[in-house]
C-alpha cells in the first residue's frame, strides 16, 4: 500500500449550494459520483469545514449526512454577521459560502485515488 498521498480539489469531485436564514448559512456538498461520497463523509468533517472559514464565522458548523443523495450539509452558525437585513458584509446571504467551500484541497492517499480515478491537482501534462 502507497503511503503517499495525492491533491484532489473539492472543486473537482463535488458540487455545492449555499443559502441563509438568519444569521446561519447552509451549504450542500453533493458529490459528483456515488462513489466518491465516502471519501467527502471521511474528509469533510463540521472542524475541517470550521477550520476552513476561520475568522469568517463566528459560531459553531453542524454537518448532516445525506447518503441517499450523496450529500452533506452544513450548518454554519455565525457566518453572516446578522443576516440579510441588519449585515453590512458583502455576501449577507451566504450566496458565495458554496464558492468557498470548493476551493478546499483534499490530501488523499495515491493509491486511493487511483482507485476512485479521482482528478488529481494538478493534472498530470
Amino acid at each position: 500500500m502507497s503511503t503517499s498521498s495525492v491533491k484532489v480539489r473539492l472543486l473537482d469531485i463535488a458540487h455545492t449550494r449555499s443559502g441563509d436564514k438568519g444569521d446561519m448559512a447552509n451549504c450542500g456538498v453533493i458529490a459528483l459520483r456515488p462513489e466518491w461520497y465516502p471519501l467527502l463523509v471521511r474528509e469533510l468533517t463540521a472542524s475541517r469545514v470550521s477550520a476552513h472559514y476561520g475568522d469568517l464565522i463566528s459560531g459553531t458548523v453542524d454537518r448532516f449526512e445525506l447518503p441517499n443523495l450523496n450529500a452533506l450539509n452544513f450548518l454554519l452558525h455565525g457566518a453572516l454577521d446578522g443576516g440579510g437585513t441588519l449585515s453590512l458584509k458583502t455576501d449577507a446571504q451566504g450566496k458565495v459560502v458554496s464558492t468557498a467551500m470548493l476551493r478546499i484541497m483534499l490530501d488523499v492517499p495515491a493509491d486511493e485515488a487511483a482507485a476512485l480515478h479521482l482528478p488529481v491537482y494538478p493534472a498530470a501534462a
